[in-house]
């Protein structure tokens, strides 16, 4: 007489058949500790010129590290960036990757809103001046003194995000900024946010944010206490930034209200006076991963580049890329 297989374990079997499938389609996961790519070339897009240039890796992350990161910072945050950016750009690299469908042919690109910002040596030295060797040399020996380091989470390449500024307070969970939550992407206290400037502000007249926002503003009409309430939160995130924005009648993310009206971040207020809107933002960028400032803050405060990446991606794991053969 046969037995029947009870449910559960079938359902482990194909589990677990379907893992090593996996495996074997990515052979960049489970390594034995390290992380495999085919190529150590990055194919680098520049936006000036329109064409692709091929870099070593570790040459492409020191004009990475340059700018995305003040070079004043303390070398432990440098460091954290460097294995932030290689990680990013690992991503592009690995077989079956991330493949950058909007640049054929190239990995990634020198625009920030593409991913990752990048100089070249010449830009360095237009905006170093005569720190230019100093800067340089601390630069590439952050991204030296972390070769081949990259963050992943269940042996998979993290998706090591990062901004500007958080404002000071705490992060952001991915989820509320972006449609995936991720375990490692998620609100973390930053207590030494070093921005000197956290609050900005800037005024724009209605009539270019109604254009830019396709709203008329100057049809809001003056609430019962004699205020213009063109812009209502709806909902916030679980740390308090707006989430959700009701712009003139119209629903809108904060998120593509701050794409829009090119804001520093989404933590902000607004105050209107004439024809005229100032808003005022805390913070620089989404918020969510990694917040330079914090980083710069929690290397003054002695704390090493592996204590800064475990705080701001808690459960991820440094492991070693490695040349696939």
């Amino acid at each position: 007489m046969r037995r029947k297989i009870p449910l559960f374990i079938l359902g482990l079997i194909l589990v677990t058949v379907a893992l090593a499938g996996l495996a074997h389609r990515l052979p960049w996961l489970n390594t034995g500790g390290d992380v495999q790519i085919n190529r150590r070339q990055v194919r680098l897009y520049h936006h000036a010129s329109g064409k692709i240039e091929p870099l070593p890796l570790e040459e492409y992350l020191v004009g990475v590290v340059a700018a995305e990161m003040p070079a004043s910072f303390p070398m432990e945050a440098l460091k954290a960036q460097a294995v932030a950016a290689r990680t990013y750009t690992a991503q592009r690299l690995v077989p079956g990757g991330i493949a950058n469908r909007t640049i054929p042919g190239a990995d990634v690109s020198d625009d920030h809103r593409q991913g990752q910002a990048w100089i070249s040596k010449q830009e360095m030295k237009k905006r170093w001046g005569i720190q230019y060797p100093h800067y340089y040399l601390k630069i590439k020996w952050a991204v030296k003194s972390t070769q081949n380091k990259v963050l992943t989470y269940n042996n998979q390449l993290a998706n090591a995000v990062y901004h500007a500024s958080c404002g000071g307070g705490a992060t952001e969970n991915s989820g509320e900024v972006w449609q995936v939550s991720l375990p490692y992407l998620k609100s973390v206290p930053c207590p030494y946010c070093a921005d000197p400037r956290p609050v900005r502000s800037v005024t724009y007249p209605l009539d270019k944010v109604s254009a830019r926002l396709q709203v008329d503003l100057k049809a809001v009409p003056v609430s019962a206490g004699g205020k213009k309430e063109i812009i209502k939160v709806t909902q916030t995130t679980t740390t308090g930034r707006p989430k959700t924005l009701q712009v003139g009648g119209r629903e809108m993310k904060a998120t593509a209200l701050r794409d829009l009206l090119n804001l520093r971040s989404t933590l902000f207020t607004y105050k209107i006076e004439g024809n005229k809107i100032t808003f005022t933002t805390r913070g620089y960028g989404h918020g969510v991963g990694m917040c330079q400032y914090g980083a710069k803050g929690m290397a003054e405060h002695q704390k090493t580049y592996q204590q800064i990446l475990a705080h701001y991606y808690p459960g991820t794991e440094l492991k070693e890329l490695k040349i696939e053969k």
